[in-house]
């Protein structure tokens, strides 16, 4: 079953913008971006994300990947979310993973093309290292999986 996946870190604060984020963190997000909410009851969210999306890794292999980009900058990566924690509630950091299942027929192959064999890309961990970063920096895993079969249980 072919799947397309990636994995990003993210900064998401009602009050603080991407610049911000950016200017206290000195690095530059891959993305930015504002998620409306409810135009009467939830607020805008901006968030600052690092992403990787390179096809044929692991999920382990792509978080990797956003966390080596990070760990330089954990104290203030820790600092910021901190911050953003205590000022909006917990939750801003997180670790959020994507999944997307398609079918045997599908033209998605784990996004490479038909010439390059597709590795496995079931299965996946966190090791202490990505466990020992997401506790310094507060951050919560959020793993969104969607089954794109067609299949009876395809929602």
């Amino acid at each position: 079953m072919p799947v397309q996946q990636y994995a990003s870190f993210a900064l998401t604060s009602t009050r603080t913008t991407p610049q911000e984020m950016t200017a206290a963190l000195g690095i530059e997000p891959d993305e930015k971006d504002v998620v409306r909410g409810s135009r009467s009851a939830v607020p805008a969210h901006h968030r600052w994300k690092i992403v990787c999306r390179r096809p044929g890794l692991r999920l382990d292999e792509q978080i990797a990947c956003v966390l080596d980009r990070l760990r330089p900058h954990t104290g203030r990566l820790a600092a910021l979310a901190g911050q953003l924690d205590r000022r909006e509630g917990p939750g801003s950091a997180v670790l959020q993973i994507v999944r997307r299942f398609h079918g045997e027929d599908s033209a998605h192959k784990g996004g490479l093309p038909e010439t390059v064999e597709a590795p496995n890309l079931f299965g996946w961990h966190l090791d202490r290292d990505i466990l020992g970063f997401l506790a310094a920096t507060g951050a919560v895993v959020d793993v969104d999986e969607y089954d794109l079969t067609g299949g009876p249980h395809a929602d």
